[in-house]
């Protein structure tokens, strides 16, 4: 995803850069929010915890949903 003319993320995991919550992609809206902006050094690793905050989230739903396979639990 392009920033800006000399910044990019590169290598972002699909199921953190698909990751929707509240009907948008959590990766993509940040980014766009801050689309032509110099990104310092903090907002590049806000950014990195966001991406791994989801992909931990992803693997979380997933455990649940191996954990409980039917809802309601019966």
């Amino acid at each position: 995803m392009q920033i800006n003319e000399t910044q990019y993320f590169d290598g972002i995991p699909s199921k953190g850069w698909n990751f929707a919550l509240g009907g948008y992609q959590v990766c993509e809206k940040w980014l766009k929010d801050r689309r032509g902006r110099t990104l310092a050094l903090d907002d590049v690793r806000h950014y990195q915890k966001i991406v791994v905050a989801l992909r931990r989230t992803d693997e979380l739903m997933q455990e649940i949903d191996t954990a409980i396979p039917q809802w309601p639990i019966k």
